[in-house]
């Protein structure tokens, strides 16, 4: 009696492009061609069936993790802004495509040589770091100050103002930071203040100065997105009744207050 046989597996793969600084998969590049198809990020939400606030996080995320932006928002004007892709973010995407297509190629040829697809299953896995930390930020370290304790770690993030990190020493060097060394700035949304005062002077070390760029109101609290120039963004978490009292709407000059401390640093490889 022969042994009844399962369903037959079929070899698939899903293709990651990094260009030394943040890898794109396939939902990324999507967005962006409906991005640049609509040129509205809510049109493109809607295009590629994800809400409009998972799209704009998606698109602040990849402009903070590239060195150029790949996106780029305008407001008010003859054409009454829009959204669109930058020339650089054009580039991506193409240059994306003609990688899908060689890599589907490739996947048919290996499919019809591959015989044991289950044995090889478990080998042909990927991973990829996922954070809760809503703010991530790609940037060269400028300066490294030490002291006895602490080590200050002031970092160019592409918005012509730095963010600033307070480690401990030993992890400078378990991390091998130098300055030139590139790295990753994680900050949790819940860790921002937003002040409209942009000349106010705290204790806080960084103080991302630009405008609001976002307001999305829920039963509690407020998401916040402000711009930083650079197609950088910050977004910080309020109170409704907080961001009532500082009137917070769209265009408005705001700036983004975090503690040094509350920076973590990731360095890749």
């Amino acid at each position: 009696m022969t042994k009844p046989q399962g369903p037959k597996g079929q070899l698939q793969g899903d293709i990651f492009w990094s260009n030394g600084q943040q890898p794109l998969a396939e939902a990324q590049v999507a967005l962006l061609k409906a991005v640049e198809q609509s040129g509205s990020i809510s049109k493109a939400a809607k295009l590629v069936g994800i809400s409009y606030k998972t799209a704009w996080d998606r698109i602040d995320a990849m402009n903070n993790m590239s060195s150029q932006a790949l996106v780029s928002r305008t407001t008010g004007g003859a054409q009454g802004g829009g959204t669109r892709l930058t020339e650089h973010g054009l580039r991506i995407v193409a240059g994306f495509e003609q990688l899908q297509d060689e890599h589907r190629r490739f996947i048919a040829q290996l499919g019809h040589k591959v015989q044991s697809l289950n044995d090889v299953a478990s080998f042909m896995k990927g991973g990829s770091l996922h954070t809760s930390a809503r703010n991530q930020f790609r940037g060269l370290i400028r300066r490294i100050s030490a002291s006895a304790i602490n080590t200050e770690v002031e970092l160019d993030i592409g918005a012509g103002q730095p963010l600033v990190a307070m480690i401990t020493r030993d992890s400078v060097e378990r991390l091998g930071l130098l300055e030139g060394s590139e790295v990753i700035a994680l900050v949790k949304a819940s860790s921002v203040i937003v002040s409209t005062d942009t000349a106010i002077q705290t204790s806080a070390r960084n103080k991302l100065v630009g405008k609001v760029a976002r307001v999305l109101t829920g039963s509690v609290n407020s998401d916040i997105t402000i711009d930083i120039g650079g197609n950088k963004a910050v977004s910080a978490i309020v109170t409704n009744e907080s961001a009532k009292n500082l009137a917070l709407a769209e265009g408005i000059e705001a700036c983004a207050l975090f503690k040094a401390p509350s920076v973590i640093l990731l360095k890749e490889g």
